[in-house]
């Protein structure tokens, strides 16, 4: 196409192995691309337009090719030509600089694991679905006696200490029955293999749902944590401060030094599932040592004294930071970038106790109280409430009672909605007064409180999710305090998933469009103390998926993060570039095909579809919540159903309508599935954000988000099987520990899967104004490691294998057996099997 074309039909027998390279390398280039011949000149991206959907499809055919090297996405992008991959790839001896490390060997393959027969699988189901109607049952009883006994105190006083004893002592029951279940069924943890779906998976199921129902779990951050981690055997230092939600579940085998900090969204959970059998393992963190956010840290892992590991990044199994060192990556490789970002402070074991104690306290004696006083003065506000809460005897048969109902439920929902904005957008900036950025504070005291407590306020989801995806969210961030001027509207300015340490301090430039999953880094902490700073993202960025961005990004103006990819902390401000992976490399930030709409990003053209695509999305978010409010209307004939019929049936009635109430969950998202992706699923898309198609595709989205109510399944056959109603192409036996599927239609799984906890199969990817979605397929026995992303066009080979906290890249094709690992993803070598 340009100088130096290659002839790719005419092999030379005496011809270098650098000419051999070059032409195996062009004569497939040309194929993927379709011309006759390519240059060895020529740039993948910027002369042929191909993109990464197209070069990936040019290194699986690679490997299918006994001639040809192995090359990986992140070779492709460090040599964007034929003439310098072919360099690159010939040395075999002396690699050339900067071509891509080998990997982190993958786990000794163990000899395939006996899947459970259909007997285990059956029978595990039905002891799980047994103990969770006992659970249920149990919980009926103990709110049916409790309301009861509550409702007997004398006057306002005697109903407020009762409400205040019964707190205190389901609070100190539901805290101790996860440990008590733990010491009795199993005893300590050791590393070991257990058979999923056997009696002995049985009990680890038991173990894990209780430990993470625990209301100890809602003091992440808090000096109690610890304390609850180490009463279910974990080796626990003095002044640690563990603030992911993520809780260990084979805590005999974690350990964590003093003075340690693990930073939000950390795995650690000391298991993993594959192939069959969840593998139980240690994980040792050592003395002062600090852990970033959104990492995982997988079994048989270990972290020295005074060690640092970054955020977005893993160890996988088997690796050790020496003391002293820095990592960062997925997998983690030494740096010289500290993420200490904040110095001591002065906070003894008495702070921590005292705010400890104060958060019990406030637990009891305030928000315990608060919940019972607002029922009442909700009652006796709303007359519709009260009537349904306390019908008559034939009340379920008269259309009065579901009136009021309808009425009832709808001034409940809609006002919760308006009064949240309301909260959310003016109690944290007067609690915002006292925190100012760059100082540091000491932990546990009333600034950090007011911290915490801004977190909680300004990160709701309810309303991400219904602004996201519209115009309507950049209105909803600037009531937050979000910097965001001069705005500059796409309609898809942020989706539904943005949140944030601190509000105030974000700024996001102008024209930047960021997708799904961001998190805005405004705090760092050490073990005593922390600090808040401000973020800023610059103008005309597009921040794709799942991304944390801290204080320091090194990024500018006019920049691509990529899915799941590192923000820099270290060199010189990147700007009009491309980013990919951890650590991050540049890649292009455009390619000829994604300016295929560039016409309708301005002029005349641009404001007639953005004003069509608001209206499309306004009357989106109004479905969105009349569906809600219908779901809600629903859960409230149920609840007022048993109140009527509980003096005639016990607390048995209120179990059933508990069950009830997830059963209408669940129907209630059949129900939007098929209303908003038709009778034959989602197709795959290639489209602007200003057409048709994908405005239908944000609906979908919106109105079908909220899977979290499935999350009880985690683990259970029942996942599988209500994956299979959503319209998901599933096989048997597969075992899902925390999956998120986005796009059901558009994904086939094979028989026998394994999908960790936080892995997400994600068939679509938006980039500037330009949305892609294809379908995925995993064949069958292929495991996807925990919080491992799996993008659109990929095909995943029988029984093979994606790492811990990998990213698998859109049109990827993994062979059969293989073993990939990283982000990107690539395949990785493996230890021959012991013996």
């Amino acid at each position: 196409m340009v100088d130096n074309p290659v002839d790719v039909l005419t092999p030379d027998p005496g011809e270098s192995s650098m000419a051999v390279s070059e032409r195996v390398l062009a004569e497939v280039l040309a194929e993927i691309v379709r011309v006759d011949r390519v240059s060895v000149d020529s740039n993948f991206f910027s002369d042929l337009g191909a993109d990464s959907m197209v070069m990936a499809h040019f290194c699986a055919r690679l490997r299918k090719r006994d001639d040809a090297p192995s090359v990986s996405m992140k070779d492709v992008y460090r040599y964007p030509t034929v003439r310098n991959l072919a360099a690159a790839l010939t040395d075999t001896a002396s690699p050339a600089p900067g071509l891509s490390p080998p990997l982190v060997a993958a786990p000794r393959r163990q000899p395939p694991s006996p899947i459970s027969g259909a007997s285990h699988y059956v029978v595990c189901g039905a002891l799980q679905l047994l103990l969770f109607l006992a659970y249920i049952y149990v919980v009926a009883v103990v709110l049916a006696e409790s309301t009861e006994w509550i409702a007997g105190g004398v006057g306002l006083l005697g109903t407020y200490l009762r409400a205040v004893l019964l707190g205190a002592a389901v609070f100190l029951g539901a805290s101790m029955l996860p440990v008590v279940a733990k010491w009795v069924l199993i005893g300590r943890w050791r590393p070991q293999r257990i058979r999923i779906w056997s009696l002995a998976y049985f009990r680890f199921w038991c173990v894990k749902t209780l430990i993470r129902s625990s209301p100890l779990v809602l003091f992440v951050g808090s000096p109690l944590y610890p304390l609850y981690l180490r009463a279910l055997g974990a080796k626990i230092g003095r002044r640690v401060s563990v603030f992911s939600r993520h809780v260990p579940v084979c805590t005999d085998l974690l350990t964590i030094g003093d003075g340690s900090v693990v930073r939000k969204d950390t795995y650690l959970n000391c298991y993993r599932a594959e192939s069959g059998v969840i593998r139980i393992g240690p994980v040792t963190l050592g003395k002062d040592v600090l852990v970033g956010e959104m990492t995982v840290l997988d079994i048989d892992t270990a972290m020295g004294d005074r060690t640092q590991l970054g955020h977005a990044s893993s160890l996988h199994a088997g690796q050790v930071v020496p003391d002293g060192e820095r990592w960062h990556g997925s997998p983690a490789q030494p740096t010289e970038v500290d993420y200490r970002r904040v110095g001591p402070a002065r906070c003894g074991s008495a702070r921590r106790a005292l705010y400890s104690v104060a958060q019990v306290l406030a637990a009891l004696f305030l928000f315990i109280p608060l919940v019972v006083a607002g029922v009442v003065i909700l009652m006796a506000a709303v007359p519709q409430l009260a009537s349904i809460l306390q019908p008559g005897p034939a009340a379920l048969t008269g259309w009065t009672f579901y009136a009021n109902a309808l009425a009832g439920s709808a001034i409940f929902l809609f006002g919760a909605v308006v009064l949240g904005v309301l909260l959310s957008v003016t109690v944290p900036r007067v609690l915002n007064l006292i925190l100012k950025p760059g100082i540091v504070y000491p932990l546990y005291g009333v600034r950090y409180a007011v911290h915490r407590a801004i977190v909680l306020f300004t990160n709701r989801r309810f309303f991400t999710i219904l602004f996201g995806d519209s115009s309507g969210i950049v209105h909803y961030l600037l009531g937050l305090g979000y910097k965001l001027s001069p705005v500059e509207q796409t309609g898809s300015n942020f989706g539904m998933a943005v949140k944030h340490d601190v509000p105030y301090l974000s700024c996001v430039g102008q024209g930047t469009m960021v997708a799904d999953g961001l998190s805005i880094i405004n705090a760092d902490f050490s073990p005593s103390s922390f600090r808040v700073s401000p973020v800023t993202i610059g103008p005309h960025n597009f921040v794709g998926n799942y991304v944390a961005y801290p204080a320091q990004g090194r990024t500018g103006d006019n920049c691509l993060l990529a899915t799941k990819v590192m923000v820099p902390l270290d060199g010189a401000i990147r700007e009009n570039v491309g980013l990919l992976g951890s650590p991050s490399f540049q890649i292009p930030r455009t390619v000829l095909r994604d300016s295929r709409f560039d016409h309708l990003k301005d002029g005349e053209i641009f404001r007639h579809r953005l004003a069509a695509k608001t209206k499309h999305n306004a009357l989106t978010m109004g479905v969105h919540l009349f569906s809600r409010w219908l779901y809600f209307f629903c859960v409230t004939v149920l609840a007022s159903a048993a109140v009527d019929l509980y003096h005639a049936l016990g607390a048995a009635v209120i179990a059933l309508a508990g069950i009830l109430t997830l059963l209408c969950a669940i129907a209630y998202m059949l129900l939007t599935e098929r209303a908003t992706a038709g009778r034959g699923g989602l197709r795959p898309l290639y489209c602007s954000i200003y057409e048709q198609p994908f405005w239908r595709h944000e609906r979908y989205w919106k109105i079908t988000t909220p899977t979290e109510a499935i999350a009880v399944f985690n683990g259970t056959p029942y996942k599988s099987l209500i994956w299979r109603l959503l319209g998901t192409r599933i096989g048997s036996h597969v075992f899902d520990d925390g999956c998120f599927i986005p796009e059901r239609s558009l994904v086939t799984i094979g028989n026998d899967c394994t999908l960790n906890e936080g892995s997400r199969i994600q068939c679509h990817s938006q980039e500037d104004g330009t949305f892609k979605s294809d379908r995925t397929t995993l064949g069958n026995g292929c495991t996807i490691g925990v919080n491992s992303l799996v993008h659109y066009g990929v095909t995943m080979g029988d029984t093979s294998t994606l790492a811990p906290d990998s990213f698998l890249m859109k049109g990827e094709q993994v062979p059969t057996h293989a073993y990939w690992a990283g982000n990107p993803a690539r395949e990785t070598p493996t230890c021959p099997p012991a013996g």
